[in-house]
């Protein structure tokens, strides 16, 4: 009867409290953000990296050699992102998440959207050949990218506690992570319209990405299958 009560008590204090909020100029980390209602409002970019078809990875392969792909995905994704000057927020499972902030923060996470895709291709899918020569496996992935307004808190209880992420770019960006591997960068239009011309077009002029309709969300995305040489 206790534990209820507790439950009861603390579930009413978190929507009766008054919120701290205010704005970040750098990506906070959970020392920075109270446990209780405190908040820290970014203009954040965020982007997501997730290994497409990983249970048939899991279901079809030695629980070691799944590993080893994962494991050498979110290595170099991770590399990729902290060159590009994003903080790398959290890992769940297969996939990675990011936060890119500043005036280039558009830019940056596409560039490493793009980055990773080489990474992938030219990287780990050769060495998983070259290990596993008689094998089918190859890592396919999705990076999803969005920008907004983004409410950091912090969640949990104490001893087990995390950063929760809340807005529209955290959301979508997820979401994109998780459509069809047939385009490895998917990215909104709010990002596309705000990014260098660089990462829009090839040296030669070529556009990099398509134009097309989200059904699902009724938005305007682009979607790319291009690659930035690392």
């Amino acid at each position: 009867m206790a534990f209820k009560k507790n439950l009861h008590r603390e579930v009413q204090s978190i929507f009766a409290n008054h919120w701290n909020e205010r704005e970040g100029s750098v990506v906070p980390t959970s020392e920075n953000v109270r446990l209780g209602n405190d908040g820290v409002w970014l203009d954040a970019t965020i982007l997501y990296a997730d290994i497409a078809d990983s249970t048939k990875l899991v279901d079809n392969y030695h629980a070691h050699v799944a590993a080893e792909v994962y494991k050498a995905f979110l290595h170099c994704a991770a590399k990729i992102i902290s060159s590009e000057s994003g903080e790398i927020t959290a890992y769940d499972g297969d996939r990675v998440m990011a936060v890119f902030i500043g005036k280039t923060k558009n830019t940056s996470a596409v560039r490493t959207a793009l980055k990773i895709n080489y990474a992938q291709s030219q990287i780990i899918n050769p060495a998983i050949s070259n290990q596993y020569p008689n094998s089918s496996i190859k890592l396919k992935h999705v990076c999803g990218i969005d920008t907004s307004k983004i409410f950091v808190a912090r969640t949990g209880i104490r001893g087990a506690n995390d950063l929760v992420w809340v807005g529209q770019a955290a959301n979508y960006a997820a979401k994109l992570s998780a459509l069809s591997e047939s385009y490895p960068s998917r990215i909104t239009e709010k990002v596309f319209n705000t990014m260098h011309s660089s990462v829009k077009t090839s040296t030669d002029g070529r556009p990099m990405w398509e134009k097309v309709i989200w059904n699902d969300m009724n938005k305007t995305i682009y979607r790319s299958t291009w690659r930035w040489v690392i």
